[in-house]
């Protein structure tokens, strides 16, 4: 190195690096190897021809780029072909697939992604050198000098077309561990963040696909890089209605950029591709209500949302796919981004502004669930003030008055007779009345509906439907959580009714008592049940497969189990199923037990069920079809949105509390109030909960964002307290002592149920 100019140098090796590193070392003057790291990582074609994995076939020439590139288009068709080949053999081979998809990496389905550059020797000279301050500072300067023109690069030229091996850019650079240090994030990696997300979409997936090889501990530095980065710049800038954060294109770089190390994450996680839930065509309408949508213009604005993510349809894996990330999911959320986000402007971005403007829906990972819920709130709210004005237009067009809202009288004790008649005929004849704002009417009751009477209905349809002497669903009394009965004689329109209440209660902003296992929601979502979600749904079962899979004696002759399973019926008598065609000749070994398990939890969470869920799922989608519910929310965030949250922090709820007619947070009788509630048992609380509000559950978000009104309600006197649940408003008398408010409130909320003139 001695004889060569430095000026010479157009490339690095990991072997360049040390030898220039071990000249600086013995003169004690590291300027060469500063000058040489701001000169290579300032330019893009030094960068990309740097730390190869074998030195010698740089495509130097226009010949050589185009040669490099056919293979490595050679390679990217034998990914696709490795692709279909696999999720063939998953088609064709149940049981495998199942077991893949519990320990199946994605370099096992897809192969590994191929790049030039040698992503160790990189990692090397970085750990060497960047404990080297000026060193480092050498780092800083020359990515700040690199980023405007790789992103001019990027605007003008097909750079990436041309020469794939551009990528290598933004391999290296990520590479570098420093990145999250404030320097990095003010100075160089908001203009770096723009020129990566400015990759066209197989460069995007390629560098996907390569990130989500790496261990745990590289994918969470790269996300806590791009965190960093979000939170920063939202600290440090103030967002409001004239400056907001949709605006901010550093923040916007950084989300798209964190995009993908979030899928990054799934692939590189417990994959299940296969086992999806079969989706239901719907046939087109016939009627003339589609012609007057879109003369409105509302069949555009539904046909808007949901969509398929670009990046997400490139990989071929979406994240209800992956059963455990790398990362959990959770760690992708970002607080001070939610705090700031004005989700009304976001929602409209999304739903008719998407080409011009960015929303962060359409990076839904990052947002947390109360965020989306409140997206989801609007889009409901927009929906149900579409159908209002439709039908007002049909009640002027045709001259007969029309119902604008979803209207339900029942009888408190044919409650589902009632229920079940109206909502059947609506959703034969015009499912879109679904999408109403609902208003629920009991005969005979003076309660108006403003958001109480509906919570009341939902509860009393679950709880007669949920009644273990119907027979519809079974109870385990060890999960404590509810299951399809297979052989229930009920017919589908009942399970569509149930399916319909949960649609409706995302609709109308309603929590329910509902104890589903996971499954359920997944199937919702469109995944189906596997053997590894037995461990939720039917506990004894699973463990009976796991030791069947961990037994290491002889499994034919000492365990004697076949292909044929038994079940009983409603009326207590065996029926036998076989799980393959001549089941019962069919001895479980070792080498089939696997698809023993596989076929297994196939019937128990799918086909012996098959006829109620389809049912259940079809009332299910008549309300949310249309909502973005599918591309923003996980199945565990489904569960939160419709059963609200079970953690009840009633400290937080008072801190949120409003007071009325007299009385404040300083009053005697609120003080008392408070310390009594405070001391009251987990399930006085839900008492209290359902008594004030409607439900016993906490809204997403938890006890904090459930806005509660006490009232004073007169002087002292025997009468109990009272409640109007649809305003979550509770009407407390001014008691003389702690005791009597105690007994008064306690006997108020065991005793309350129904609706009266208070």
């Amino acid at each position: 190195m001695t004889r060569i100019t430095l000026t010479e140098v157009h490339y690095l090796t990991e072997e360049k690096v040390y030898e220039i590193l071990s000249i600086c070392e013995g003169k004690e003057d590291y300027s060469p190897l500063i000058r040489v790291i701001g000169r290579i990582f300032s330019s893009a074609d030094g960068l990309v021809q740097s730390f190869r994995k074998d030195k010698e076939q740089h495509p130097n020439t226009k010949e050589q780029r185009k040669t490099h590139q056919a293979k490595d288009e050679d390679k990217d068709e034998d990914e696709k072909e490795r692709t279909t080949a696999m999720e063939q053999e998953s088609e064709e081979s149940e049981a495998s697939a199942s077991m893949e998809g519990a320990t199946g990496s994605t370099e096992n389905r897809l192969g590994p992604v191929e790049v030039s550059v040698d992503i160790e020797a990189v990692r090397r000279v970085y750990d060497r050198l960047l404990s080297n301050e000026k060193i480092e500072s050498a780092f800083l300067n020359a990515l700040v000098y690199l980023t405007p023109n790789v992103e001019l690069d990027l605007t003008y030229l097909d750079v990436y077309d041309t020469n794939p091996d551009y990528l290598n850019i933004f391999v290296i650079v990520m590479e570098n561990s420093s990145l999250h240090s404030p320097e990095y994030l003010e100075m160089a990696m908001p203009l770096f963040c723009k020129c990566m997300s400015k990759l066209p979409l197989p460069a995007l997936a390629k560098l996907t696909r390569l990130w989500s090889q790496y261990s745990v501990e590289h994918v969470r530095r790269m996300m806590e890089t791009f965190q960093q980065l979000i939170t920063y710049t939202v600290i440090s800038n103030e967002c409001g209605s004239d400056s907001l954060v949709n605006d901010d294109e550093r923040v916007v770089a950084a989300t798209k950029c964190l995009k993908l190390v979030f899928y990054a994450n799934v692939l590189g996680g417990d994959l299940d591709t296969g086992h999806n839930e079969e989706e239901e065509e719907e046939p087109p309408s016939e009627s003339s209500e589609l012609t007057l949508q879109e003369l409105l213009g509302e069949e555009r604005r539904n046909k808007k949302g949901p969509r398929v993510d670009p990046l997400e349809k490139e990989l071929g894996v979406r994240t209800l796919d992956c059963r455990r990330p790398l990362i959990p999911f959770e760690e992708f959320v970002n607080e001070p981004l939610n705090d700031v986000l004005e989700m009304d402007k976001d929602f409209t971005f999304f739903k008719v502004d998407s080409e011009s403007k960015f929303s962060f829906q359409s990076c839904p990972f990052v947002l947390n669930a109360c965020t989306k819920s409140l997206g989801l709130y609007y889009d409901n709210r927009i929906s149900m003030y579409s159908e209002r004005r439709i039908t007002a237009l049909y009640s002027l067009v045709q001259g007969q008055q029309l119902n604008p809202y979803l209207r339900l009288k029942v009888r408190r004790e044919h409650i589902i007779d009632d229920a079940l008649v109206r909502l059947e005929m609506i959703s034969m004849e015009n499912p879109a009345d679904l999408r109403k704002q609902l208003f629920v009417e009991f005969e005979g009751e003076q309660g108006v509906d403003e958001g109480g009477v509906s919570k009341e209905f939902f509860q009393l349809v679950l709880e007669e439907m949920f009644n273990p002497d119907i027979g519809m669903f079974t109870y385990d009394e060890s999960t404590k959580l509810f299951w399809f009965n297979p052989p229930s004689l009920e017919n589908e329109a009942q399970f569509t009714l149930i399916g319909i209440v949960l649609g409706l209660a995302i609709y109308n902003n309603c929590i329910l008592d509902v104890h589903f296992p996971m499954v359920v929601y997944r199937k919702l979502m469109g995944k189906k049940g596997t053997y590894l979600d037995l461990a939720d749904s039917h506990p004894v079962q699973y463990q009976s497969l796991k030791e069947l899979l961990d037994y290491e004696g002889d499994v034919e002759e000492d365990m004697m189990i076949t292909f044929q399973i038994s079940q009983t019926d409603l009326f207590g008598e065996p029926i036998t199923y076989d799980l393959k065609e001549n089941g019962d000749q069919i001895p479980v070994g070792e080498d089939n037990r696997k698809e023993f398990v596989s076929l297994y939890g196939d019937y128990i969470l799918n086909k012996s069920v098959e006829r109620q869920f389809k049912a259940f799922r079809r009332g299910f989608q008549m309300v949310t079809n249309e909502s973005p519910l599918k591309c923003l929310f996980r199945p565990e965030e489904v569960e939160l949105l419709i059963c609200g949250s079970r953690n009840l922090d009633f400290h937080a709820l008072e801190e949120t509390t409003e007071y009325d007619g007299g009385y404040n947070k300083d009053c005697r009788i609120i003080k008392d109030f408070w310390e009594t509630v405070h001391l009251f048992g987990e399930e006085d609380k839900r008492l209290f909960l359902q008594f004030t509000t409607g439900t016993d559950r906490a809204p997403v978000g938890g006890l904090g964002k459930l806005k509660m009104i006490i009232a004073k309600n007169g002087p002292d006197t025997d009468r109990l307290p009272t409640s109007h649940t649809c305003f979550n408003a509770l009407l407390l008398p001014e008691y003389d002592t702690k005791d009597k408010l105690k007994e008064r409130l306690l006997k108020a909320i065991t005793y309350a149920k129904g609706f009266g003139m208070l």
